[in-house]
């Protein structure tokens, strides 16, 4: 574990897990803005973190990328407690909503759950919810395209949905079981006691935050988070 610099607010970087999600090189892309925004960072490679009681805290910011792996029943338990009476949760992709596959409470923290994408990447329109237009994680922003990765999950249905994809059923050719298409969620926040978690479905890799808005809703997400 290392602490970077000293600011006002703290931030605590949970990464590690499937390499494949590149949790250092893309957490790496945001520390700068963190410390312009006036926070001290810690980053962790380890989930021991989250059964620190004391460390979580005085912490106001958690930005997990730690993708798949198995977590403590006393470290998301530790986890839960801390978002519960403040600490902020964000994420994105496999490091917030492909953790931890077996545990049920942390699912229902995050709000959400993948279970599949398509093969590869494609190109596809991310849509804005009307609804929540003045949301400050999307404000001003307009729908736009990525190639990358397109996530079907479970959610749960108390959470805010930002933004959405569209599957269309011939991606599933051979699938009888997706033989419609189907609106999902991409972007959503949710409170959890005193706490805010924010999850960005979008961000396999460092150049999804290349799209200007992918980048925009993402550095918001972890403000609006954050305590």
């Amino acid at each position: 574990m290392t602490s970077e610099t000293s600011g006002t607010r703290k931030a605590l970087v949970v990464r590690g897990g499937w390499e494949g999600h590149q949790p250092v090189a893309i957490t790496e892309l945001f520390l700068p803005f963190l410390r312009d925004r006036g926070f001290s960072i810690r980053i962790s490679g380890t989930l021991d973190v989250y059964a620190d009681a004391e460390l979580l805290g005085a912490t106001d910011l958690v930005v997990q990328c730690w993708s798949m792996g198995e977590i403590t029943a006393e470290q998301s338990a530790g986890l839960a407690a801390a978002v519960r009476a403040g600490t902020g949760l964000a994420g994105w992709h496999g490091g917030i909503v492909d953790s931890f596959r077996g545990d049920v409470g942390y699912q229902l923290l995050t709000g959400g759950q993948f279970l599949m994408h398509p093969p590869g990447f494609s190109d596809h329109t991310v849509t804005l919810a009307e609804e929540h237009a003045d949301h400050p994680v999307i404000a001003g922003l307009g729908d736009f395209r990525v190639h990358t990765e397109k996530y079907w999950l479970s959610t749960d249905p108390l959470i805010d949905v930002l933004a959405t994809t569209e599957f269309a059923a011939t991606e599933f050719p051979a699938d009888e079981e997706r033989a419609r298409p189907v609106t999902m969620p991409a972007v959503w926040t949710r409170h959890w006691g005193a706490g805010r978690v924010f999850v960005s479905t979008i961000g396999h890799k460092p150049d999804d935050f290349d799209v200007p808005e992918v980048r925009t809703l993402t550095e918001r997400g972890l403000l609006w988070a954050s305590r």
